[in-house]
């Protein structure tokens, strides 16, 4: 029940003026003139007109206009002169007054989410002179909230994960919702969340939306995902309340809860015995539950092992045996040991009471296969001495197959390392033998390649280097170290030195050389001065050389060494005899050329007459061939007349072309300029043979063609052979004379075209044509 003050409250919240103070339930009084709690009277102002504070429910659903309110002024006596006029938000549109009556109503459906309140202006006018009668007063309508709107959640699905094994209450995620209805007015905003799936793994706490763990030990490797439905209710979760839902998709993390295990605790591998040093014989795998860094695992040995070694494929998480030394079968076929598992990566919560490593048991089985031929050493280095005889002993190879069976082997040479087959084997002992003489200045190493193959199976064969040292043996005599080029000067003294030799030699002692130089015989001229270090120095015995005497002195040099058997060698020293200046520095080598003194031989002046004989028999008879040569004339005489055909290599210029040659000659003689001179070539007389013309009234041609003869004979320019001569007339027996085209630009303005005019009708056309052109009938 609504008590008797809390309704005064409502009644006094609409009448109350906008002017008047605020009131609280101990000055209520004062609205009627009664004292307040101080003993205060306040009287009550009055105002021209009241008014009424509005409040306006949304989504209205009568068929009429929703009533909101009523406006009333003092000034309104109820004669209908008063006009109430509303304007703002709404005004006219949303809101209508009743200009008479001041009430107020709303015309659409208000909904409180787009617009909470409207503020709208009243005016009191005189119906009249519309003279406003009070101020204008603002008010404000205001929508009160209905529960409209259901909780709508930001996502349709959420994600999130918690490690597993987590403890109960573990925060997870936290989800909200949202109410667009009024969240200071009533329940319809205020929210309640609770689970609708996901029981008893999860709950939710219902006033923020946070979900946690509500069951211990949930374990990853025994379910991973799970699926929460949430569900947000408004008005408190009573009933009546609008709802929403959303899924939210929570995933167990990873932890390290599990250590790794081997299904089998005893493995067996089988390697073959040519397996190569870090080959892999076999995989061994253990089991973890756990995902990612947490079922990293790494193997070992344990105690390590000589002859085998572990590692692990980071990508399969398994363990990969491989071999550290080479496996034989005839020495060891059976190898045990045993190999741990453990994880790389420990949480220090789960490792209370648990190992997280494991072992098993490794056995290896080693099979046997057919191994080639293994060579006791490798390589094998061998020395002969160079004056070894062909067929000597060299060396010896040996190799034996490795397998329990030990078949026999034999031995090859591979000749493409023994190109020059310098050696041989023995096939059966493996004993190297030369086939020639071997020479270390030639080569001081031989190095072949010896192969080993067994006789039972010819595909099992092993190579090994032999290297065959060459050793030295003096066999070779020194010599000059270079060619000297050396001179004496005529004016040199007895004891001057001229040349310092040295010498080299091919072989090698182990002491080094000890040359020693000497003169094969005692030589007046030179003499030598052997200085212990390889050298030696030649000096002169004697001076005042001459190259008219001698030019060349030729000093035969012995060479020995101190090797055993000693060698020898004399080398020929050349000295020339040259002209020197004061300081002993060489002018010429050349000897000078002195005169005969006992003339020509006769021998040399025979020489000298065959010469001189020979070149004038060659003079006389070129003399005798220019004079027998003599060049024929073109014509020999004047009386020898003959056809010639003359050739002129002129293409000419056509029609326009006058330089070239005279075109005339092709006119019609009755028009042409006998006067006229050839351009082409100079004229033999300044006045030349002028030609007449045939009579005009001659119509026989034979008399033309005779009087042209007759002129071309007595011409005393005509050639003396025949010619052709060509005629350009074409007879005056035609009525139309001429008809070539080459004088008609000369002659065509001299022409008197009215005979056309009396051949009749064929020319009719024609005769109009050129009688037109005529200059006299133009004039």
């Amino acid at each position: 029940m609504i008590t008797n003050q809390v309704l005064l409250l409502l009644m006094l919240s609409i009448l109350w003026p906008s002017t008047a103070l605020p009131f609280t339930p101990g000055n209520i009084g004062n609205l009627f003139g009664m004292p307040d709690s101080d003993g205060r009277v306040l009287q009550r102002s009055k105002r021209g007109w009241m008014w009424n504070q509005f409040f306006l429910l949304e989504e209205y659903a009568g068929n009429d206009h929703q009533y909101v309110g009523k406006l009333h002024s003092n000034m309104d006596r109820g004669a209908g002169n008063v006009k109430y006029v509303l304007t703002g938000d709404g005004a006219g549109s949303l809101f209508l007054i009743d200009e008479k009556s001041g009430d107020i109503h709303a015309t659409k459906r208000l909904d409180r989410e787009e617009k909470a309140m409207y503020t709208l202006v009243a005016k009191v006018l005189d119906r009249n002179t519309n003279m406003e009668l009070e101020p204008d007063t603002e008010f404000n309508i205001k929508i009160h909230d209905i529960n409209d709107n259901e909780p709508k959640f930001s996502k349709e699905i959420y994600f999130a994960s918690v490690p597993e094994m987590s403890e109960v209450g573990t925060s997870v995620v936290t989800v909200t919702a949202d109410d667009a209805d009024d969240q200071t007015y009533g329940n319809s905003a205020k929210l309640v969340y609770s689970i609708l799936q996901g029981q008893p793994y999860f709950s939710v706490d219902s006033e923020n939306g946070t979900i946690k763990t509500a069951l211990p030990g949930m374990d990853r490797e025994v379910k991973e995902n799970y699926q929460v439905v949430i569900q947000a209710k408004d008005m408190a979760g009573q009933m009546g309340g609008l709802s929403g839902t959303t899924t939210v998709s929570i995933t167990l993390s990873d932890v390290n809860d599990s250590p790794p295990r081997f299904a089998n605790h005893s493995f067996r591998v089988t390697a073959v015995e040519s397996t190569e040093i870090g080959g892999a014989i076999g995989r061994i795998k253990a089991d973890d539950p756990d995902v990612g860094r947490n079922a990293e695992m790494e193997y070992s040995i344990v105690g390590g092992h000589d002859i085998f070694n572990i590692i692990t494929d980071q990508t399969t998480q398994e363990g990969v045996i491989i071999i550290k030394n080479a496996l034989d079968y005839e020495s060891k076929r059976d190898y045990e040991f045993r190999v741990e598992v453990r994880n790389t990566y420990l949480d220090a919560r789960f490792i209370h009471g648990l190992q997280f490593k494991d072992y098993a048991t490794v056995k290896v089985t080693v099979e046997d296969v057919d191994e080639p031929p293994v060579f006791t050493r490798n390589p094998y280095i061998i020395e002969v001495h160079e004056d070894t005889a062909a067929g000597s002993f060299v060396g010896v190879v040996s190799a034996r197959d490795p397998d329990a069976d030990n078949k026999p082997v034999k031995y090859s040479i591979d000749r493409h390392t023994d190109l020059e087959r310098l050696f041989n084997i023995d096939s059966v002992n493996g004993t190297i033998t030369t086939l020639k003489a071997l020479d270390r200045e030639m080569s001081k190493w031989h190095n072949i390649s010896v192969v080993a193959t067994e006789i039972n199976n010819p595909r099992q064969t092993t190579r090994v280097p032999v290297f065959i040292k060459v050793l030295d043996v003096n066999d070779n005599a020194p010599e000059f170290a270079m060619s000297y080029d050396t001179f004496v000067c005529e004016n040199v003294k007895a004891g001057q030195l001229i040349q310092t030799i040295s010498a080299v030699d091919t072989d090698e002692p182990l002491v080094g050389h000890k040359f020693v130089f000497s003169i094969s015989a005692t030589n007046p001229n030179f003499t030598i001065v052997d200085r212990e270090d390889n050298t030696a120095n030649i000096l002169t015995r004697r001076g005042g050389f001459s190259r008219r005497e001698m030019s060349l002195y030729f000093l035969p040099v012995v060479i020995s060494d101190n090797d055993y058997p000693i060698q020898s060698s004399t080398s020929t020293l050349i000295v020339r005899v040259c002209a020197c200046d004061s300081r002993g520095n060489m002018q010429t080598c050349n000897p000078e050329v002195l005169p005969f003194s006992d003339g020509l031989t006769t021998g040399a002046l025979v020489a000298i007459l065959l010469c001189v004989i020979i070149l004038l028999m060659i003079v006389v008879l070129f003399a005798a061939l220019r004079r027998q040569r003599k060049k024929e004339p073109l014509i020999i005489s004047k009386e020898d007349v003959r056809d010639n055909v003359v050739s002129y290599n002129d293409e000419g210029g056509g029609e326009e072309d006058t330089q070239a040659f005279d075109i005339g000659t092709l006119r019609n003689p009755e028009v042409m300029d006998a006067n006229k001179l050839r351009r082409d070539i100079i004229p033999e007389m300044l006045f030349p043979f002028r030609r007449t013309s045939p009579i005009k009234d001659n119509t026989d041609v034979r008399y033309f063609i005779n009087g042209r003869l007759q002129e071309n004979d007595l011409d005393p320019t005509a050639p003396p052979y025949d010619s052709l001569a060509t005629y350009a007339y074409e007879g005056s027996g035609s009525l139309a004379e001429s008809l070539s085209s080459l004088e008609s630009a000369a002659t065509e303005g001299d022409h008197d075209y009215d005979y056309l005019s009396n051949w009749g009708t064929p020319f009719k056309k024609l005769a109009e044509m050129y009688i037109a052109k005529s200059p006299d009938r133009e004039t």
